[in-house]
């Protein structure tokens, strides 16, 4: 989860290193550190709290032409300035690791055992004493301990290392975590993703598991897990060096959750053509493919996987093939029992969430037909990795709290879902009714923001309220647990989500007039079984707040608060139209109570442990 940046150039690195990691501070921000090394001294500086600390704590003296910095999210030892990274060894060795070392606590014990004095409660403090011991031993350089070194190593790693002795090469291993290579003119980079390094390069290496690379001014050498050199493809990244910027709004979430129309349309754009989903979306060999899909399996975490549970009640609707949603972190500890023909959809924003990426592995044991990515990056490691690709084209998402990428993910599981549905019984009329009311959402989405003043006000009841309850009957039970996630993430107001059918089941125990809760009532077959659960709600002293349809005749009355979408939503379109008003609610609570909004505590952007 934590970001790391790395560089070896010909000019000071220091506001390179910076820079980098500004733009990975979304990964953690606990707290972040530097080391650069000035001649023969390596000078490190680390703070607790967000990156502004250390800016504020460096001095125009800290400079030099290698480097490494870190910024970081807490897995082992409380956020403090004595765990931050970077980790040194010997006041000679200096490291940066993304990542979890599992047997530390072993490796530990018997570096203490050979002399070594550890300040930190971390697990990544053992891998600069480690590769320290084996300098100590006899390696003979510092890309000789590391490799001697990643072999004792258990868990999930980015490791980059610098050797005061050796002030001219950086170390770089990957095994379980994503880290790129940028090259410059006589100059090249280390960073745990391509957008951290954009102001300075657009040409990249993509380390690939096991790799291990010497990286230095004049050239990149990069090992195997077998240690033998070979090439890695270097690409040229199109991402925009400024398109992380919040303009007018005051939190990225509140501009990310209005560009979800232009969102939606770059995920449409060159996909839909004469009412149609256009055939080679997923690559040449995908439409042989999919008529032989007899099954789908759909693995992902947190709000992909709400994404994932939208889709599969649309999958099984549309196409009659039975669809499977899991938890990625629970999926790869179990044994699934699959269907022959069935092909295996991953969900991730980032493209690097560590359990997500361990199912797409482990899953080529069980006989999938084949597996495909729905992703925001195309440079990410579950896209390179997926036999099929369908990217959501969002642009940057910089708030912790997923919006546009969430809705995108839901356009591009539709388009996934027509394609499957044309060989599956959904007649030509059919799809060209769905795909023009694809077709008609980013106008939709932005008639739907219409509401934010209403949202904002109605949000003004939360602000002193401990808990909420959400309920969604059929495809909107999905985004009822998202609105719940949204509303803890970013608020801290614990939430949870309910088939609104379950309420008899356990949840009305908790309804009184203290707990909002919190309903959508789309005008659809369910919506006379939705009034009925709601007036269990009512009679019982709830407050209600009901997000319903313009052609609804749910009405205002004592204990319910009603504010109507500006337009009627097809059952196709709900879940995204929906989504829109719990996004806002969420965030205007958040921002009452004062919490940071793109940062929420405790949490990271990209989960890239486990």
């Amino acid at each position: 989860m934590c970001g790391i940046v790395g560089a070896v150039a010909g000019r000071n690195v220091t506001p390179i290193l910076m820079e980098g990691l500004r733009r990975l501070e979304y990964r953690g921000y606990d707290s972040a550190g530097i080391s650069v090394l000035e001649k023969d001294y390596v000078h490190r500086i680390r703070k607790e709290g967000k990156l502004e600390n250390l800016a504020s704590a460096l001095s125009e003296e800290v400079s030099g032409h290698i480097g490494i910095a870190h910024t970081r999210w807490a897995t082992h030892g409380k956020p403090s300035e004595i765990n931050a990274q970077p980790h040194n060894s010997s006041d000679r060795i200096s490291i940066v690791h993304n990542g979890i070392i599992e047997n530390f606590e072993d490796l530990k014990s018997k570096l203490i055992d050979k002399g070594f004095i550890f300040d930190s409660e971390t697990d990544s403090e053992v891998i600069a004493h480690l590769i320290m011991s084996y300098l100590n031993e006899g390696a003979s350089s510092l890309l000789d301990a590391v490799k001697k070194m990643i072999d004792q190593l258990h868990g999930a790693f980015a490791i980059v290392a610098v050797d005061k002795a050796d002030p001219e090469s950086l170390v770089v291993v990957r095994s379980g975590c994503p880290v790129v290579i940028g090259h410059g003119i006589k100059e090249n980079f280390i960073a745990s993703d391509v957008s951290a390094l954009l102001p300075v390069t657009r040409q990249f290496q993509f380390l690939e598991e096991g790799d291990i690379a010497l990286v230095k001014r004049e050239d990149v050498q990069i090992f195997n897990s077998s240690r033998n050199i070979l090439e890695r493809p270097v690409v040229e990244s199109r991402l925009a060096v400024d398109s992380a910027q919040k303009g007018e709004f005051n939190h990225f979430m509140q501009k990310e959750i209005h560009e979800q129309g232009i969102a939606i349309q770059n995920t449409l754009s060159e996909r839909i053509k004469n009412d149609q989903v256009v055939k080679g979306i997923l690559g040449e060999r995908a439409e042989e493919l999919l008529r032989k899909v007899k099954a789908i399996h759909i693995i992902a975490c947190g709000t992909s996987y709400h994404a994932g549970l939208v889709a599969r009640n649309q999958i099984e609707e549309l196409t009659g093939l039975p669809c499977m949603v899991d938890i990625a972190s629970e999926y790869r500890y179990r044994k699934p029992a699959i269907q022959e023909g069935t092909l295996m959809i991953v969900i991730s924003q980032s493209g690097e969430t560590a359990d997500t990426l361990a199912a797409l592995r482990i899953s080529k044991e069980y006989g999938y037909l084949s597996s495909l990515a729905i992703c925001n990056v195309a440079e990410s490691s579950l896209v390179r990795e997926s036999s099929l690709v369908l990217l959501t084209k969002a642009g940057p998402e910089i708030g912790v709290a997923s919006t546009k990428a969430f809705t995108t993910q839901l356009v591009a599981l539709q388009l996934i879902t027509i394609l499957l549905g044309r060989y599956n019984g959904l007649t030509r009329s059919e799809e060209k009714s769905l795909v023009r009311g694809l077709m008609e959402m980013p106008e939709l989405v932005d008639k739907t923001l219409t509401l934010e003043d209403q949202i904002q006000i109605l949000a003004e009841d939360f602000f002193d309220k401990q808990h909420a309850l959400f309920l969604g009957r059929g495809s909107l039970s999905p985004i009822a647990m998202e609105g719940a996630l949204k509303l803890k993430e970013i608020s801290y107001i614990h939430a949870e989500a309910y088939a609104a059918g379950e309420l008899k089941h356990g949840p009305l125990a908790l309804v009184d007039d203290d707990m909002p809760v919190i309903s959508m009532a789309p005008n659809n077959e369910l919506l006379e079984k939705l009034k009925s659960n709601l007036q269990e709600v009512k009679v019982r002293g709830g407050q209600l707040y009901i997000f319903a349809d313009k052609l609804s005749k749910i009405k205002k009355e004592d204990g319910l608060s009603i504010i109507r979408m500006p337009t009627h939503a097809e059952p196709f379109q709900e879940p995204i139209l929906y989504t829109i008003p719990l996004q806002l609610l969420s965030y205007y609570a958040a921002t009452l109570k004062g919490t940071d909004v793109d940062q929420p505590r405790n949490l990271a952007k990209s989960v890239t442990v486990e």
